[in-house]
């Protein structure tokens, strides 16, 4: 099995139970997915399966919309509302300060990730120094925030879709608009709905899935470019050749195909039309 399965994760499991479960399922050894969901959140979680498993910063680098909630008036350890309340401040703001305050993010900024987060400093995982009690300064990454409409509010909380760039923490988001108007904030619901071209409306929750569920890579890659080579070249593509300007001058990644237009592998640009193989079937 290789290819993709569009999860609608539930409230309550990780991103790592589902991949366990699959991995249970369907006797797997191979699969990764594209981008954590918190216990708390539920939506659009994409798994890789086998030779997919290699293309999973693909997916992830993708735009991502999400629905959920801000409550205002308490900030958290987390930045959402599972963790232990850290501060308390009154909420002062008018509807139009808060719609003003949210299109204000819209566009790029440097965004500090929460201190409850996977990312990696010095070696060792954020979220295992906060389990310890311990928080350390978090270098800000620049993010993009494509879109966010408020869709209701009442009395503190803040309904709203958004769109946003890869690494985004709508948990971040949610404190920083908070701390824009003067108070404080956590994300009390969280729901993915979109990853690149793929929608929640499309997954399957982890219990009805089947094997026949799977995307596999020529579904995937049929809007790629394509090259079709000959069985001569198709044997060097199978054992990794890097290929040139003599097979493409294309600054994009393609799809190679045989001459009876079979999935052979998937390259990608690297330099002076030199192009490596991601995925080789």
């Amino acid at each position: 099995m290789d290819g993709f399965f569009l999860i609608d994760k539930p409230i309550g499991l990780t991103s790592h139970d589902i991949v366990k479960r699959i991995k249970q399922m369907f006797h797997l050894n191979k699969v990764g997915h594209t981008g954590t969901l918190d216990p708390f959140a539920s939506g659009l979680l994409i798994v890789c399966v086998g030779k997919a498993t290699k293309l999973s910063n693909l997916l992830a680098a993708k735009q991502k919309s999400y629905t959920g909630v801000i409550t205002l008036g308490k900030h958290f350890d987390t930045y959402d509302i599972t963790g232990k309340v850290l501060m308390e401040k009154p909420v002062h703001s008018s509807k139009k300060d808060i719609i003003e305050a949210a299109k204000s993010f819209i566009g790029g900024y440097e965004q500090e990730p929460p201190m409850h987060s996977a990312i990696k400093i010095n070696g060792q995982k954020l979220y295992k120094l906060a389990h310890q009690g311990k928080a350390i300064e978090r270098p800000k990454r620049y993010v993009e925030i494509y879109d966010f409409e408020v869709l209701d509010i009442n009395d503190t909380h803040i309904s709203f879709t958004t769109t946003v760039s890869k690494g985004t923490y709508i948990r971040s988001l949610a404190v920083d608009i908070a701390n824009h108007l003067d108070t404080c904030g956590a994300l009390s619901v969280l729901r993915r709905t979109r990853i690149g071209d793929y929608h929640d409306s499309d997954a399957k929750s982890i219990d009805q899935l089947t094997a026949d569920d799977l995307i596999n890579l020529d579904t995937f890659f049929h809007q790629y470019p394509k090259i079709a080579l000959n069985d001569y070249m198709i044997e060097l593509v199978k054992n990794g050749i890097i290929l040139d300007e003599r097979q493409t001058s294309m600054d994009v990644p393609f799809v190679v195909v045989d001459e009876n237009n079979r999935f052979i592998a998937f390259y990608e640009p690297i330099n002076n039309h030199q192009y490596k193989p991601i995925v080789i079937r």
